[in-house]
């Protein structure tokens, strides 16, 4: 009888998860468009399309064309332009099929337009509830869609991933990805792979577990989930996750320790990268949280698989290998950067490899069937939380200063948190040989001296180091270093040699994507607004425009009617121009202009006049103690310099608080900090952690930083417009 009982019972969860699931697996259902969808993506095409933000699935963002090439690169002009809607950060590369252009904007908005000829053919709003800003450590944006099919996919600041009608812009279905009550968000772009749908999340600055989800296509219903860190009670989640956290992942990370209250983060928001040749998903995992190794697990363990690249099955998700860039990562060195597949020669034998270039300042080359490191050297100057990396161990050779929280002393990290190279796309052209990063130097001081103010709150960074007591001091010299300290470099970086072949270097940092293709090119915009060609294999500059605004995006390029095209956006955003305060340097005067922009061969259309930006500064008077004042200061570290910049100083597209028309009014100002007047806006209500007093310490301190700038950095410390 209990055998009876047993076969009937699993014939009826048979039946259910056939009823559940269908009797089709990944793939088989695919409709002939999603067949023709799959084709381009493995195969890049003739390169009149660009059927995916990364081009094709190895994500090399090179394109076959050279009817644009070194020779001719200089006559390029615009075609056309389209000004979009939102001043914040544009991070979206164009995907262009059929001749119909793909692209995202801020607050996760999506259109299409005629590529050829600029006209406009739906627009798509989601209507991200404007206080979901709060939880975007770094702007409010959005990387790109997945096309698949007749359905454009994006994936919605507030967790949504909705599927759009290629043709018309109406929504099919939307899915919530997280729990909204949670401090996520998605700004990265999704990936389709066998009629599955993969998105991943942000918010470890906050406090959240990391995972990826696969959903079906079709329907928007969960196919498998992957965390990235392990259950706050080491148990069994029902995810694909379970076995590998079981077996030996939870046994990397402490038993207590604030990564059970926070989630221990590893958000995985932005590479996703699928290998048609080995059947398997490669996911980059971002940082821990909080930051601090000693206070997330105690200072013991790995804590897998933070700052790592990890390798699922396709189909099921399942665990194949991981390799651990940063074990015990401190310093927000994510792993969550840009991920290429090659090929390339190893011991003389044809080996399948990823190229990585993640924050941590060494550039990776990793078996991609076993996830061996096959060589790890840096491609920026001047890396000190490192020496070099073991290649027998895989582990990094680290500088024990380095460990703020084991010596009790500040570390200056070369380089800091916003990384040698961060989200910023990198490309690799065949030809060549070589990667073409957009690396930048941008020194962090990390300080295990926390006070009360630094601990975990519901609102703001959850970092576990002091954010308030790290701002630059009171010191013409030490501003004006700190400019001349934060640079970019264009890197072409040589995995075969495990050197820089060559470089640009660039008075800024956070400088725009690039892109590479056959007629020797590379291009890249700046954020000083311009936009450049390079030949690809010498460096030498061929072309420079001026496009008026700050460029972070990456351009891709495609043929329409036999004309090659070369499409990208404009407008500076993101978490350096957040954050930098004067160390921006010039790219703060730069307009914040957000566009679409659109070249060819000959194109003869003109920009309108750039609009002039400096805006009028006629500080209030000072008022508070000397102890108020270093009171708001202390807050403004704490919650508002991640968004209005270091010590005030605004960056041109969030508003610059030493010229707000609040400033002078004690309940304005109260209305915006306290009420959340402006929460529509993206300027919640901070009253859950600052109380009245707080929060005119804090105006006492912003009219104090807008005084004392004026009167010794009038020059490099202007207020700008958005």
């Amino acid at each position: 009888m209990a055998k009876r009982v047993f076969s009937v019972a699993l014939m009826g969860c048979a039946a259910l998860a056939l009823a559940a699931c269908g009797t089709s697996k990944p793939g088989e259902s695919m409709d002939a468009a999603e067949k023709a969808s799959e084709t381009l993506l493995k195969t890049g095409g003739s390169g009149d399309d660009w059927s995916a933000i990364g081009f094709s699935y190895d994500e090399q963002r090179f394109s076959p064309l050279t009817d644009i090439n070194d020779q001719n690169v200089g006559e390029l002009g615009i075609a056309w332009f389209a000004d979009l809607e939102d001043a914040r950060g544009q991070e979206a590369t164009p995907v262009v099929i059929d001749g119909t252009l793909y692209v995202t904007h801020a607050w996760s908005k999506v259109s299409a337009w005629d590529a050829a000829t600029g006209k406009e053919l739906w627009k798509f709003d989601p209507k991200v509830p404007g206080e979901r800003a709060v939880h975007a450590c770094c702007d409010v944006v959005n990387r790109g869609v997945a096309v698949w099919g007749d359905k454009v996919f994006v994936g919605a600041l507030d967790g949504r991933l909705i599927a759009l009608d290629r043709k018309t812009g109406k929504e099919i279905w939307s899915t919530q990805t997280f729990d909204a009550d949670k401090p996520y968000t998605i700004t990265g772009a999704p990936r389709v792979v066998k009629d599955m749908v993969l998105i991943g999340n942000g918010g470890a600055e906050f406090g959240v577990r990391g995972y990826v989800t696969a959903y079906d296509a079709d329907t928007g219903k969960e196919r498998w989930r992957f965390y990235t860190a392990p259950n706050p009670e080491k148990k069994k989640d029902g995810a694909a996750s379970d076995d590998i956290f079981a077996s030996k992942g939870n046994a990397t990370w402490s038993d207590t320790g604030e990564w059970k209250v926070s989630g221990g983060g590893g958000t995985v928001w932005d590479a996703i990268v699928y290998d048609k040749d080995l059947d398997q998903i490669y996911l980059g995992v971002g940082n821990g949280n909080p930051w601090n190794h000693g206070l997330r697990s105690n200072g013991e363990g790995d804590n897998w698989f933070l700052s790592s690249v990890v390798a699922l099955d396709a189909n099921t998700g399942a665990y194949k290998w991981h390799y651990q860039e940063t074990p015990a990562e401190t310093w927000d060195y994510t792993a969550t950067q840009p991920i290429i597949l090659a090929e390339q020669q190893v011991n003389g034998t044809p080996t399948k490899v990823l190229y990585h270039a993640p924050k941590n300042g060494f550039f990776f080359t990793i078996d991609r069937a076993t996830g061996k490191l096959i060589d790890a050297k840096p491609f920026v100057d001047g890396i000190n939380w490192a020496t070099g990396y073991d290649l027998a161990t895989g582990r990094p050779i680290e500088n024990p200063e380095a460990r703020f929280y084991k010596t009790g002393k500040p570390f200056i990290a070369i380089p800091g948190a916003l990384g040698a190279h961060n989200w910023h796309p990198m490309s690799y052209n065949p030809a060549t040989g070589l990667v073409y990063v957009p690396a930048q130097q941008i020194p962090q001081g990390y300080l295990q001296d926390m006070d009360e103010l630094d601990k975990r709150k519901v609102l703001g960074f959850n970092v576990g180091t002091s954010l308030n007591k790290t701002m630059l001091p009171d010191d013409q010299a030490a501003f004006r270093a700190a400019v001349a300290a934060t640079t970019g470099r264009l890197v072409a970086f040589d995995p075969r040699a495990g050197k820089v072949a060559w470089a640009v270097d660039y008075p800024a940092a956070w400088n725009g994507g690039t892109m590479t293709t056959a007629g020797n090119l590379v291009f890249q915009g700046t954020s000083t607004g311009r936009f450049r060609a390079y030949a690809a294999d010498t460096g030498k500059q061929l072309l420079d425009l001026d496009m008026q605004s700050g460029i972070v995006s990456a351009p891709s390029t495609f043929r329409v009617g036999g004309v090659q095209y070369v499409a990208f956006q404009t407008g500076k955003g993101g978490a350096f121009p957040l954050v930098a305060g004067v160390a921006g340097g010039v790219t703060r005067k730069v307009p914040n202009l957000p566009r679409l922009v659109v070249l060819k061969i000959g194109g003869s259309a003109q920009l309108p006049a750039a609009p002039a930006t400096t805006l009028a500064w006629n500080p209030p008077a000072q008022f508070g103690t000397a102890e108020q004042v270093a009171s708001g200061k202390a807050h403004f570290g704490r919650y508002c310099q991640v968004c209005h910049g270091d010590s005030a100083i605004g960056n041109g597209f969030t508003p610059d608080l030493r010229v707000s028309a609040t400033l002078a009014d004690a309940d304005a100002w109260k209305g915006v900090l306290l009420d959340g007047i402006l929460k529509d806006r993206g300027m919640v209500s901070f009253a859950r952690v600052l109380t009245p007093a707080d929060a005119e310490a804090v105006r006492a301190y912003v009219i104090d930083r807008s005084n004392w700038t004026k009167a010794h950095l009038p020059t490099e410390a202007a207020p700008m417009g958005r």
